[in-house]
This record gives structure tokens, sequence and C-alpha cells, in this order.
């Protein structure tokens, strides 16, 4: 089964708009005038009617306990059923759960709660309870230690170990076809358990999410376009602590994770929102608070070569995931397979694929960085070098690989997910069949939102992406004093090309992921 591509009128509605902001871009328009909030934040605690929630949601740590039991538990099922139930996908709780709800609905969560995921992440809390299990006791709190505390290596200091992950687990995806098979879910579900328990067992903190895990290295670049942060709700407050309980914990509470300070803190990238500083603040000053979307990633995000790296790979990553699922990726791919006498599972022609799907748009952003990169010295002077350029102007990517991830993603969300109740009901998807056509159209009539809604969603959700891309490329342009508009065209040229292709794969029919949900008794 496919669903039904985006209408041409709604494409051209996108690129109507990408076309004025092009050109008011050229015309050096100021776009931060439009800023939402105008670059306030606004503290959630100092609301006196949210204040109580806030509080009770950020420092209560039986609340996240809860949560954590929840999560386990049905990651425990998805493992269960993928190694117990039938390989039918769209018949087995494991892959639905796993690809039609939870990644689907991961990346639509970074939207409005950034990392909140990694508070309650089942591998994290799992290696937990294994090598560092806590127990509270009435007044004091028993803490086992069975990890080595050894200092991570210097070459994993980066962000480059959980990059070679994210590439290694795209190639096992979609080249062996793991989202179509509940029991390599299941499988590659506890070998992301073990890699997370190996990690805490022999090196201090959590090295596993800081260097290491892909998803919680993407959630933590998306949420540089979130509308939420954990901040200090009195920064003079921070600016005199001695002791930092945030950054060291204390008796009862463990220390940050992922090494962060919280008065120095100014970006969401390594922040896991696990609650630790929040709940060892003396003071609590530590609370969520609202803040301009993309604010972030526009102006205050450090730019760093590793980084750079893992946000450019997650742009190609992101529309190789699209060109995957579309009509002529099967066809294409079959046809290059036996120019070349490959066979079986078409693993060196996906490979091949795959090499040229991330060669082609970093080597089109690395091109249109050093056409900027001569232009710029000619003018000025003065060459700031290929290096600087590319990692100061590398986070235009990021909106540009959200927002398709979000409009990719909503759609197999709200199609696919119809019918998802009735397999916690039989989560091994025991004696069911599939009803053909009447499946199809009881997930059209069931969707929760009509299709021409879902249409609309994704037009906003790409002009969203170029809108913020647009400001990033003006502000970072502006911070690296490049100031002629002539120069910032080879960056543009780049932005509106992979808007276009986005649009363009959001107008083909796209095959769903693991298939129609709906499903019947066979004894009917």
């Amino acid at each position: 089964m496919t669903h039904p591509g985006l209408p041409e009128y709604w494409a051209f509605v996108v690129w109507g708009f990408m076309v004025l902001l092009s050109i008011g871009l050229l015309l050096k328009i100021n776009f931060s005038r439009f800023s939402f909030l105008n670059k306030k934040t606004i503290s959630l605690y100092q609301i006196k009617f949210v204040s109580p929630v806030i509080v009770f949601l950020t420092q209560s740590r039986w609340l996240i306990l809860v949560l954590k039991l929840v999560v386990v538990a049905l990651f425990l099922l998805v493992i269960y059923a993928g190694l117990m139930g039938t390989p039918v996908p769209e018949r087995n709780i494991a892959t639905v759960l796993t690809w039609n709800i939870w990644w689907a609905g991961l990346i639509i969560s970074i939207f409005f709660l950034g990392s909140a995921w990694c508070a309650v992440c089942p591998w994290d809390t799992l290696a937990s309870w294994h090598v560092k299990p806590r127990f509270w006791l009435k007044k004091y709190s028993l803490k086992i230690n069975n990890s080595l505390e050894m200092t991570p290596p210097k070459w994993m200091r980066s962000v480059w170990p959980a990059l070679i992950m994210f590439v290694g687990l795209t190639w096992l995806e979609l080249g062996y076809g793991i989202t179509t098979s509940p029991y390599m879910t299941a499988i590659l579900s506890l070998v992301m358990v073990v890699l997370a328990v190996i990690s805490l067992a022999m090196f201090k903190n959590k090295a596993f999410c800081h260097y290491i895990c892909p998803v919680g290295r993407t959630i933590g670049f998306y949420s540089q376009l979130a509308p939420v942060e954990l901040r200090p709700v009195d920064n003079d407050i921070c600016t005199d602590c001695k002791t930092m309980e945030c950054f060291t914990g204390t008796e009862l509470v463990d220390a940050c994770p992922t090494q962060l300070v919280m008065g120095r803190l100014t970006q969401n990238t390594y922040c896991t929102s696990c609650g630790n500083c929040t709940q060892s603040c003396p003071d609590k000053n530590v609370a969520w608070r609202i803040r301009p979307q993309s604010q972030e990633a526009i102006e205050s995000a450090k730019p760093h070569w590793d980084e750079a790296w893992f946000m450019l790979i997650l742009l190609t990553l992101t529309s190789f995931h699209g060109i995957t699922m579309m009509e002529f990726w099967e066809d294409n791919l079959r046809k290059f397979a036996q120019i070349i006498g490959d066979s079986g599972q078409l693993l060196v022609s996906f490979s091949v694929g795959l090499v040229l799907s991330v060669l082609i748009p970093v080597g089109i952003y690395a091109l249109a960085i050093e056409i900027t990169r001569r232009w710029s010295s000619s003018s000025s002077g003065k060459d700031l070098g290929f290096k600087k350029i590319f990692t100061s102007l590398v986070f235009v990517t990021l909106p540009l690989a959200f927002s398709y991830h979000l409009a990719h993603n909503l759609n197999h969300m709200i199609r696919e997910s119809v019918g998802a109740g009735q397999l916690f009901l039989n989560p091994l998807g025991s004696n069911v069949s599939y009803s053909g056509v009447a499946d199809q159209l009881l997930i059209k009539n069931s969707m929760l939102l009509s299709e021409n809604n879902i249409f609309i969603l994704q037009s906003v959700l790409m002009m969203f992406g170029f809108w913020i891309a647009i400001k990033v490329l003006q502000r970072r342009t502006e911070d690296l004093n490049i100031k002629s508009s002539l120069h910032l065209l080879p960056m543009l040229i780049f932005i509106v090309a992979i808007n276009s292709f986005h649009i363009w794969m959001l107008m083909q029919p796209m095959t769903m992921r693991v298939g129609a949900l709906c499903v019947v008794p066979a004894s009917l």
C-alpha cells in the first residue's frame, strides 16, 4: 500500500512562499523583526497558576520513576512480541509500536518538548538499574555502583561514535529491512540495551547518552529548534553558587549525566531532561521556560567540527529515508543490481545508493561553502577559512531536516496508526488475517486528521523549515561579517534545492512503513 502524495497546489503554495522569502533575503529584509515573543523567554516557574505544576513535574523523582516503569514495560513488550509473536509486521505490536508510533511520535514530540524523551529512555533506564541501581529507604538513599568509572578515551569524546552508529543503523534498518521484521526489531532493541549497559559499566557518567546514542544525539540537535529549555530561574543565583550540585549531584540525586553546569548552559544539545539538576539544586532555581522557536539554532548554538558533520549527515539520512519509500526506489535499485550482478537482498546496490545519497548533498553543501568563502574573501581581503564557514552555516540544515522529518513522519503516524489499539489486545498478532480493501477503507475513514488537514500541516511544516533556515543563514552570515547579498546566493541556492527536493518527495506516493494495521480475527 502507498500513501497519496501532497497535491500540486499545496506544493506551489510552499514554493511561492520560498520565492518571497528568498527575494526578501536578497533585499536584506531583517527577518529577526518577525521573531515570536521578540526574543524574550518566559519562565514557567514564575507564572503563578502554572508554577505548582512545573514544580511537581520537575522536582518529583516519583513521577519520573513511574514514567520510566511504563516505558520500560512497553519496551519489554516490544521485545517479547518481537521474539515470540507473528512475523507479519503490521500484526505485531513490536514493529507497530517501534516504527509507527514511537519513532514517528518521538520526532513530533521534540517540536513541543525538546529532549524530554531522554528522561524516560528505556535503554538508559535498564542500564542504570543493572549497573547503578538506587534505592530510597525512608530518609536516605542507597546506591550501588558496579561501574569501573573509567574516563572515556579522547577519540570517543565527540559525536563521531554516534554518527557512525547512525549511519550503521540506517544501513541495517533499511538495507536489512528491520522495520518490517518484528524479530529483528526485538534483537536491535536488545543490542541497544546491551551497548548502554556495557558503556555505563565501563565509563563514568553516561558516555552512551553523551557520545554514542544516535537517537539521543538526533534529539539533542533537533532540540535546538524546540520552544522549551531547562534553564535557571534566576541567573544571579547560579552565578553566586559555589557548590554546583547541578553538576556534582547530592547524596540523594545523581550528578548531571552529560556533565553540564546549569549556570553556564546555553544550548539543549546535550541536555537529557533527566531532572537531576531540578532535584539537586538547593535553591530550586532550575525550571522549564518557553523561548522563541529555534532561537538556539539561529543565534546561540556554538559550531564544532564533529557536530557540524552530524547535522549535515542527519539531513542526508533523513532525505534518504524518504527516498527509500518512493515507488521509483525499488525499481531503480533492481535495475542497478542487474547491471552489477547483485542478488539476494541487494545489499551492495543498497549500499551504493546510501553512499550516493549522502555524498551528493554533502558535495553540494561543500561547494556552496567554498564559493561563499572565495567570494567573501575576494571582496573583504580576509579569508574566513573553509572550516569556519562550514561549521557556522551548517545550522541551516537542522530546520530543513527537521521540517521534512516532521512532515514525513506525520504521514506515517496519522495514517498507519489506525487500529493500533487493537494490537494492545493481541500484541503477538495471533489468529488474525488481512482483510484487504476493507482495511484500506477503514484506515482512510478512521484517521485522526482528514487527508486535506494532513496536507495543510505538511505544507506549513515545509514553510516553517524554510523560514527558519533563511533566518539562520541571515544571522550566521552577519556573525561572519558577510554582508553582500551576492555572497548569500550559494547557500540560498542550497537551501532552496534541498527544500524543493523534500517537497517533491512529499508529492510522490509513499510506501507504508509496515502496512495497514486494522485486523480481524482469522476465524471471521
